[in-house]
């Protein structure tokens, strides 16, 4: 059931892209559903409901990555059929983005027109953590805090923090060839912590850009920002749309 899995408050038939959002840890599916309402009309927002969150809370957490991203490509493929598509992710949730864009690549020779990744390093470029049965959940919540994007009110939450560690720690090598052939952005705040972005370099054959924007991990709820990011990611897309001619 795409309705399910998918939030898309604002419909817009006549929209010539899709953009599909996927939330950060701890993160519903709303913030980014709520762009829809003022965006360009020719972008159709839909964001990503995860298990645990919003009409899924009677659901567990997940606890496997590529399970979660099989579920979200199956509940897309209705979605991306008909016009070009571009995935936004947060943190957390741009792993999942990149993840969903790989498996839809290889399964379905689908790929998004861009993927924008916001606020987090790739898999293969991730800060080090130790193996799991040498953490506590002391050392986990420690941990997470250093890495960012995890907003404190879930620091201590034990469902969330065994979720977010379990995509932390997943394991990802350094590609030796590009995955994808889109072109990516990265954005990042100025007060993050997170480093190694040019790292997205590494999965892609498409140009890759990166804009430092001010503020912490959760820059882009500044009204400026988002602002920004909104107007970024349409011209974006419509270059994309020309060039494809």
């Amino acid at each position: 059931n795409t309705f399910f899995f998918v939030n898309c408050l604002y419909q817009n038939p006549g929209a010539i892209f899709r953009l599909i959002c996927f939330p950060w840890a701890g993160g519903g599916s709303n913030y980014f559903s709520k762009w829809g309402q003022k965006i360009h009309n020719s972008l159709e927002v839909h964001s990503i409901r995860l298990a645990g969150r919003e009409s899924r809370s009677e659901e567990p957490f997940a606890s496997d990555i590529h399970e979660v991203v099989d579920e979200i490509a199956g509940a897309l493929l209705p979605v991306l059929q008909d016009k070009p598509f571009a995935f936004l992710g947060h943190s957390m949730g741009s792993y999942i983005a990149f993840m969903t864009a790989l498996q839809l690549k290889e399964k379905h020779k689908l790929e998004p027109a861009h993927l924008f990744v916001s606020s987090v390093a790739p898999p293969h470029a991730r800060l080090h953590i130790p193996e799991e049965n040498e953490l506590s959940e002391e050392r986990i919540a420690c941990l997470l805090k250093d890495y960012g994007g995890t907003p404190k009110d879930f620091i201590y939450d034990k469902e969330l923090l065994i979720t977010n560690l379990l995509f932390h720690v997943c394991s990802f090598d350094r590609p030796s060839e590009a995955l994808l052939s889109c072109d990516l952005t990265c954005f990042l705040g100025s007060e993050d912590i997170v480093k190694d972005m040019e790292a997205w370099k590494d999965v892609t054959s498409g140009s890759v850009d990166i804009h430092v924007l001010p503020g912490d991990h959760f820059y882009f709820m500044e009204p400026s920002n988002e602002s920004f990011i909104k107007n970024y990611i349409t011209k974006c897309l419509e270059v994309s749309m020309l060039s494809s001619f």
